[in-house]
């Protein structure tokens, strides 16, 4: 069963819909799964969200959350969706617990009746549950923001770009309540422009410029790149990155980490870098073949 269906979806901004944020985007959600949106800032993850939670009508095309479609059934869909935008805007001069409160009488409802599934997330913060909400730390906020998207017991979780600004250690728990969600059965879509989370959603789809450029699991995408992939250093990375870019072998090349990531024409290429490696005896030059990521996959994607 599908929680979210897309079909078609197009939105443009300006006097002449000249600023595209959207082009012809269409995808499905399984019911109780984690589906990643993955791109960069301006991709158009935000609008696509606001279309999807009724805060913003689309251009062209439908789309339906549980069933009901996001224009003729708004007021029942924000009854039983949760959403997390991607700026803090709960109230910074109410304190923990009344923001909480707040949402919870929204929803006709209160702490101590949903108090179980937010339990793991809220105890974190119940310690200062009297603080001013403008006053906690990036993760506390990101804790409290997401305790107020539950409260009601959503069937379906919106969550754009939840991550962004937080310390590492902050978004490996966050993913881990979301994993928590997700055993209970709670729908869940997220967004993100880092990488290495798409490795943490059952599937996902890589927007660049309003337009999904694939739609796979993490595992299934990687599996999609079709060229030898290496690594190289050396003392002088700058000239070895413009060297290699004059390679006629190699398809692509860029800086990845410590190294640049070389992407080859084909097989026959590998032993023609490495005698180009050999021949560069003034320079120190260190390669060795590594396996694609997520991140990979998109460079590549963008560049068909």
């Amino acid at each position: 069963m599908q929680s979210i269906v897309v079909k078609n979806i197009s939105k443009s901004y300006g006097k002449k819909g000249e600023i595209a944020a959207l082009h012809d985007i269409s995808f499905e959600v399984e019911t109780g799964s984690l589906f990643g949106i993955i791109g960069p800032d301006g991709a158009g993850k935000t609008t696509l969200f606001r279309i999807l939670t009724t805060l913003l009508l689309a251009d062209k095309g439908t789309a339906t959350v549980e069933g009901m479609d996001v224009v003729l059934s708004f007021k029942e869909i924000r009854k039983r969706i949760g959403y997390m935008p991607g700026k803090f805007s709960l109230y910074p001069d109410l304190s923990v617990e009344e923001n909480l409160n707040f949402f919870a009488t929204i929803f006709n409802t209160s702490i101590e009746e949903n108090y179980d599934l937010i339990k793991d997330i809220y105890v974190q913060i119940e310690p200062f549950k009297k603080r001013k909400a403008g006053k906690l730390s990036g993760g506390m906020k990101q804790k409290l923001a997401l305790s107020c998207a539950l409260i009601h017991r959503p069937e379906v979780l919106f969550l754009d770009e939840p991550t962004t600004g937080v310390d590492a250690v902050s978004r490996k728990e966050f993913w881990e309540m979301l994993k928590g969600l997700k055993a209970q059965g709670i729908t869940i879509l997220v967004s993100t422009p880092y990488m290495d989370e798409a490795s943490l959603c059952d599937k996902v789809a890589l927007i660049q410029k309003g337009q999904i450029l694939t739609i796979n699991t993490p595992q299934g995408i990687v599996d999609e790149f079709e060229y030898p992939l290496w690594a190289a250093k050396s003392a002088n990375m700058l000239q070895l990155l413009n060297n290699l870019k004059n390679l006629p072998y190699i398809k692509d090349v860029y800086p990845f980490g410590e190294y640049h990531h070389i992407v080859l024409q084909s097989a026959e290429g590998v032993e023609l870098l490495k005698k180009y490696v050999a021949s560069q005896t003034a320079e120190k030059i260190e390669i060795l073949k590594v396996v694609p990521n997520i991140e990979d996959c998109f460079i590549g994607f963008m560049n068909k």
